[in-house]
């Protein structure tokens, strides 16, 4: 699931400076500093906030059932089924909660027998207070930027709720097209005692 709950993030001429081996999302636009970086052990605690943080403007709460332990486990062991890259503020500009990491997108790879090596972005979130300073548009574009240059993707896949104008328009500002329009996928899950069932079904060895 992918969410930027506001219309288009305010970002022009966009420009990327590495800062003392931190890659930093520069523009004239943007009102507030901030950094992107790949995420570590110790960020979990925020992302799985997040991750709620997300839910809940969905109404899906109860369906989060991961914790932070799991997303570190899954996340940053020797073969991590996810990438993340979170988005940082100074201290200064902290929530007032006192967060400084206030957004996140989770994505990770897979294959298209149609195109080749493909990123799926599972959720790209940012807080609500600090939406409209680019932060959306630069964890975005990085994912495009990694994915591109580490394993040479073709394309970027993400689902969202079609309810979810803003963040439709957001990808479609951006150049993304909607398959559901133009080729008529429906996004198909197994879980749960279906799950179960389909591998008890499995031929025997």
């Amino acid at each position: 699931m992918c969410f930027l709950l506001t219309p288009l993030d305010k970002v022009s001429t966009p420009l990327w400076l590495k800062k003392k081996n931190t890659l930093v999302f520069v523009s004239s636009a943007v009102v507030m500093n901030f950094k992107i970086r790949a995420a570590t052990k110790e960020d979990c605690k925020d992302i799985s906030r997040m991750i709620m943080e997300l839910a809940v403007y969905v109404k899906m709460p109860d369906q989060v059932k991961i914790s932070h332990e799991e997303l570190q486990r899954d996340g940053f062991c020797q073969n991590p089924f996810f990438e993340c890259l979170v988005a940082e503020i100074p201290k200064e500009h902290k929530s007032k909660e006192g967060f400084t990491v206030v957004g996140y997108v989770l994505y990770f790879y897979t294959y298209s027998t149609r195109k080749g090596s493909t990123v799926y972005l599972e959720d790209l979130y940012v807080m609500p207070e600090f939406r409209g300073n680019g932060i959306g548009t630069g964890l975005l574009s990085k994912v495009a930027e990694v994915a591109k240059k580490k394993k040479q993707c073709v394309q970027l896949q993400l689902s969202v709720f079609d309810w979810n104008t803003p963040s439709r328009d957001f990808y479609a500002a951006k150049g993304a097209q909607d398959l559901t329009d133009t080729e008529g996928w429906h996004f198909i899950c197994f879980d749960g005692q279906n799950l179960d069932n389909l591998a008890n079904g499995a031929p025997k060895d």
